[in-house]
C-alpha cells in the first residue's frame, strides 16, 4: 500500500536511483564571531530541566527582593493583582431553581468574605507575578465563622519540594514536591511543615503528602510539558535593577557635587606663580565675610549637571520596557499619564483589559471553580439543597470604569436599542449581575410611585453643555483624527 499508484517496471526500463541532497541555512542559526557571546547561554534544556529547583529559588529570591526594595516593582505587582482580583468574584447561579440559585450566591457571598477570598486570591496574584507561582490548600476550619467550614492555607513555593530527590534529579513521574500519573495528571503534592527559610527546628525530611485533590496550584505554564512556573517579572528583573543603579548613580553625582561649596582652580602651569596651595585644601565660609584667594587661583562653582537631560527618557524607556512583559500600559506602570492624550489612553489600555480579562478566565478554571466545587460538595448538607444535577454558572468581576462616562452610556444606549447587545452584557461589563440590578431598579421605581415621584424628578439632572471639562472638544478631534 503506498500513496500513489505503484506500477512495476523491468529492470532494463528503471531509472538509476539518485539521491538529492537540499541544504537550507538560517542567519539566525549562524555562530558568527559578533554574535558567540549572545547566544552562549542558549541550551536546549527541557522546561523542567530549565527550571529546576536551584534556578527558581535564585529567581524568586531575586524577584523578592526587588519588588520589596524597588518602588516601582511594588506598585507593578500590586496594581497587577488589584487589576485582575478588584475587590473579589461574584458568583451567579444559573440552575433551574431560582430558590437554590439565590440560596447559594448568598450564602457563597458570606462564606467568601468569612475566609476572606478576595484577599487571598490577590495575594496568590501577587505570588505568581514575584514567586511564578502560588499554592492553596482546602481544609476544614471548625473556628470559621460560617456554615461552611471549607477554608484555604496559603503556602509559599519554597514549601512544595520533594525532600528525599537528590540534586538534579529529574522523573517522569516526579517534579520537585509534586507526584504525577502516567497521563502527567498530578496526584499528590510534597508540603513541607517548615519553610526553609523559617529557621525551625524541624527536619527537611518532614513534609505532609497532600493529594491534588485538596491542592490548588496557580501558575502560567509557557512551554509545553512546564509543570512549575517561574516569576511574572522575570524578563524584567535586569532592567529593575539598572533603574535602581542608574537612578542611586544619579543622586550620587548631584549630592557630590553639592557638597563643594567653591572650587578652587589655577591656569598657572605647575611650579609657577601662584601661590602654593595643598591639594584637596578645604576652606570654611561665613556670612558677610569678604575672602581673598590665594595668588594665581580663582574660584568657581560646580554647575549642577544632574540629573541630566536624558535621566527621564532612560527611566522612561525602562519602564515601558518593563511593562511590556506584563502587557501593561506605560501610564499604569509609572503611575503618570502626563504625556498621553484621550485617544492614546485609551488605545494602551485596550491590550491591558484584555490581558486582564485573560488572567481572571484562567483564576476561574484554576482556581475559583475549584473553590466553588469544594464548597457545594459541603454546602449542599449544610443548607438541604438536595443533589444538584445542573450546577452551571458564571463569575462577575469588577468593570473598569470609563474615562469618558457619557460617551460610554450614549455607546450603551445605542448597542441596546440596536439589538446588538443585552443587558446582561453591560450589566457584565460593569461587573454586575444583571438580575440583581433589575430587582433593584424595580424596588426604587415602586417606591418612587408610592411618594408620587417621577422617574424625571428622582433622576440628577444633565450637566449645562458650558459644564463641559476644558479641552473637551480637542480631545474628541484627535479621537476623531485616529479613528
Amino acid at each position: 500500500m503506498g500513496w500513489w499508484p505503484f506500477t512495476k517496471r523491468s529492470k532494463q526500463t528503471a531509472p538509476a536511483a539518485r539521491t538529492l541532497v537540499v541544504r537550507a541555512r538560517f542567519d539566525s542559526a549562524q555562530t558568527t564571531p559578533d554574535n558567540r557571546r549572545h547566544w552562549a547561554n542558549a541550551d536546549g534544556l527541557s522546561a523542567d530541566a530549565a527550571a529546576n529547583p536551584a534556578v527558581r529559588r535564585t529567581l524568586r529570591n531575586r524577584a523578592r527582593y526587588e519588588v520589596a526594595n524597588n518602588s516601582y516593582a511594588r506598585g507593578i505587582v500590586l496594581t497587577l493583582a488589584n487589576d485582575v482580583i478588584g475587590t473579589g468574584p461574584r458568583l451567579q447561579m444559573l440552575t433551574d431553581s431560582a430558590e437554590s440559585s439565590q440560596t447559594i450566591e448568598r450564602e457563597f457571598a458570606v462564606w467568601a468574605k468569612a475566609v476572606d477570598l478576595p484577599g487571598k486570591l490577590r495575594t496568590m496574584r501577587q505570588a505568581r507575578a514575584q514567586d511564578g507561582e502560588a499554592f492553596a490548600v482546602l481544609f476544614s476550619n471548625d473556628n470559621l465563622d460560617a456554615p461552611v467550614k471549607l477554608d484555604l492555607k496559603l503556602i509559599e513555593a519554597d514549601q512544595v519540594a520533594t525532600p528525599t530527590a537528590r540534586r538534579g534529579e529529574l522523573q517522569r513521574s516526579r517534579v520537585d514536591g509534586i507526584e504525577f500519573d502516567l497521563f502527567g495528571n498530578p496526584v499528590m503534592y510534597h508540603v513541607l511543615k517548615a519553610h526553609p527559610g523559617s529557621g525551625a527546628a524541624l527536619s527537611m525530611l518532614d513534609c505532609d503528602r497532600i493529594p491534588a485533590d485538596s491542592v490548588i496550584h496557580w501558575f502560567r505554564p509557557d512551554r509545553p510539558g512546564q509543570r512549575r512556573g517561574l516569576p511574572d517579572i522575570l524578563p524584567a528583573l535586569p532592567l529593575f535593577a539598572q533603574l535602581r543603579e542608574y537612578t542611586l548613580a544619579v543622586v550620587a553625582a548631584a549630592k557630590s557635587a553639592a557638597h563643594i561649596a567653591i572650587l578652587m582652580k589655577t591656569s598657572a602651569p605647575a611650579g609657577g606663580e601662584a601661590a602654593e596651595v595643598e591639594p584637596m585644601t578645604e576652606m570654611e565660609f561665613e556670612p558677610n565675610m569678604a575672602v581673598f584667594t590665594p595668588e594665581g587661583w580663582e574660584p568657581s562653582q560646580i554647575k549642577a549637571e544632574q540629573p541630566a537631560t536624558t535621566y527621564d527618557m532612560f527611566k522612561r524607556e525602562i519602564l515601558n520596557e518593563i511593562a511590556r512583559s506584563l502587557n501593561m500600559p506605560y501610564n499604569i506602570a509609572a503611575c503618570n499619564s502626563s504625556g498621553y492624550n484621550y485617544a492614546s489612553g485609551r488605545l494602551d489600555h485596550q491590550t491591558y483589559f484584555k490581558s486582564t480579562r485573560v488572567e481572571q478566565a484562567q483564576c476561574e478554571t484554576v482556581v475559583l471553580d475549584r473553590i466553588l466545587n469544594a464548597w457545594l460538595a459541603e454546602a449542599v448538607k449544610v443548607f438541604g439543597l438536595g443533589q444538584l444535577d445542573d450546577a452551571s454558572h458564571q463569575w462577575f468581576w469588577d468593570g473598569h470604569e470609563h474615562v469618558d462616562p457619557a460617551k460610554e452610556a450614549n455607546a450603551q444606549a445605542t448597542r441596546l436599542a440596536s439589538n446588538t447587545t443585552t443587558l446582561a452584557a453591560e450589566y457584565a461589563r460593569q461587573g454586575k449581575d444583571w438580575e440583581t440590578e433589575l430587582r433593584q431598579r424595580a424596588k426604587e421605581v415602586a417606591l418612587m410611585k408610592e411618594l408620587g415621584l417621577s422617574p424625571g424628578q428622582a433622576a440628577p439632572q444633565a450637566p449645562a453643555p458650558d459644564d463641559e471639562e476644558p479641552g473637551r472638544e480637542e480631545e474628541e478631534e484627535e479621537d476623531r483624527a485616529a479613528a
